[in-house]
């Protein structure tokens, strides 16, 4: 049987049989596998050598293995383009054609590690490396000081999921299943809504902070707006890290998606594919090609922005989020049309809570140990389309039910937003009170 081949028990027996795995399975899990397919190995095991044939069977696996495969040439054109030099808008959109297959296989392989080690570190995995991408761009994008970058990019990955992604799913599965009632479970949401309100607080304070205090110069002024977004980023990583304790452990019937027993897209996933130590070789192989890529994004936004007439602003709130979540944001809509709202909601709520309350602080830390001085303070503009995108959200949620209309209208809201970015002509060398990317103090202070 496939489930005997050496690849897939190259580290003794499994830890944990299908149903305690199954059993643990979150949203983004299921959303996940709704774009994967099934590989046919019956080539791979004629291979005599086993050494060859576990080679050719992971690489079958982890290349094939999704409906997103198509995109993958896009990775080494996106190396070629840079090797000799290609423009920048081709090497810019060819890098995010390659993040996208990218982002969806990171969920595949901490999957296939959490068959080895179980739910909870499998839940773990996914709780740090969900939103891999975004991190690993703001990480490169903080190294080279586009600090607004950061900001925006975050900012819009929030604004998608809440808006793009749970319109889409409430609009589409609306739509299809126009003569069914649509319930979900408001258990999950109401967390994620308090989690999102927590987060916004620690963002608009800073930015209240600087207008609301007009005495002590703004050397000053910007010292202890930066100070106040540090102590904000560390009690947002302290609320994430009892949300984890809160998901894994005391709460967890919460968050396991409940699954049906004819449900081909998840019946055909009980079993792993790939060996323990091949999943972590391929995420770290994995890891890497999206950091080259995340490399080649923020070094070329810039110039892409400058050939497409289209303002950096737009492109880092719109435009990447869409890209980098792209697999994710399909698998919700999915199973929206399936009328399994409580994973749509599980994907769009969960992803936009992993990034307001993870990622961004995690950035504003990571920032201070590099002497960069990154803040909360989002600038009023964007403070204010984040504040309206968790309170729609909010109420469209409130009472367990769904129809298309609700969905309608966060996707008009996101449309609205969209446009008011399509036409600011920001750029990366504007601050929000601190100069982004100057670790000295006075810098970023026009003299009198």
């Amino acid at each position: 049987m496939a489930s005997q081949e050496p690849w897939q028990m190259e580290n003794g027996n499994l830890k944990g049989s299908s149903k305690e795995i199954k059993h643990g399975r979150t949203a983004h899990n299921m959303s996940s596998s709704s774009l994967r397919k099934k590989s046919d190995l019956s080539l791979v095991n004629k291979v005599p050598c086993g050494l060859v044939r576990q080679l050719l069977a992971n690489l079958q696996e982890v290349i094939l293995g999704t409906k997103l495969s198509v995109l993958f040439p896009a990775i080494p054109l996106a190396i070629v383009a840079q090797y000799y030099c290609f423009a920048g808008p081709w090497i810019f959109g060819l890098s995010l054609l390659g993040l996208t297959p990218l982002a969806e296989r990171l969920g595949f392989l901490t999957e296939q590690i959490a068959y080895y080690t179980g739910p909870t570190v499998g839940g773990l995995l996914n709780a740090t490396c969900g939103n891999a991408t975004e991190l690993i761009i703001a990480v490169f994008a903080l190294s080279k000081n586009k600090i607004l970058v950061v900001k925006y990019s975050l900012l819009g990955s929030v604004l998608s999921n809440l808006l793009l992604v749970l319109g889409t799913s409430l609009f589409c599965g609306g739509i299809y299943n126009l003569r069914q009632e649509q319930k979900y479970d408001r258990k999950q949401s109401d967390i994620n809504s308090l989690l999102l309100l927590l987060g916004l607080l620690c963002h608009m304070l800073p930015l209240m902070f600087r207008y609301a205090t007009n005495s002590g110069g703004a050397t000053l002024i910007a010292d202890s707006t930066l100070s106040l977004s540090r102590a904000c980023s560390i009690v947002m990583l302290v609320a994430y890290l009892a949300y984890l304790v809160f998901q894994l452990w005391t709460h967890r019937q919460l968050f396991e998606a409940q699954e049906d027993g004819d449900d081909d897209t998840v019946s055909s996933d009980e079993e792993p594919v790939i060996g323990f130590w091949s999943s972590v070789v391929w995420l770290i192989v994995m890891t890497a090609i999206i950091a080259l890529l995340s490399e080649y994004v923020v070094g070329t936004i810039e110039v892409a922005s400058e050939s497409w007439g289209i303002s950096v602003s737009f492109i880092s709130i719109i435009l990447l989020p869409i890209v980098g979540n792209a697999a994710e944001h399909a698998g919700a809509v999915i199973f929206a049309f399936k009328n399994k709202l409580d994973i749509s909601l599980g994907v769009a709520l969960g992803s936009a809570t992993q990034i307001a309350m993870f990622v961004v602080p995690l950035c504003v830390l990571v920032a201070w140990i590099m002497g960069i001085r990154m803040d909360l303070d989002f600038s009023l503009l964007e403070t204010s389309s984040l504040a309206l995108a968790i309170i729609v959200t909010a109420f469209t949620l409130q009472d367990g039910s769904s129809h298309y209309m609700k969905g309608l209208v966060l996707l008009l809201c996101y449309v609205v937003i969209g446009a008011c970015f399509f036409v600011s002509k920001t750029t990366p060398d504007q601050g929000n009170g601190i100069t982004p990317g100057i670790k000295l103090p006075t810098e970023g202070v026009v003299s009198a």
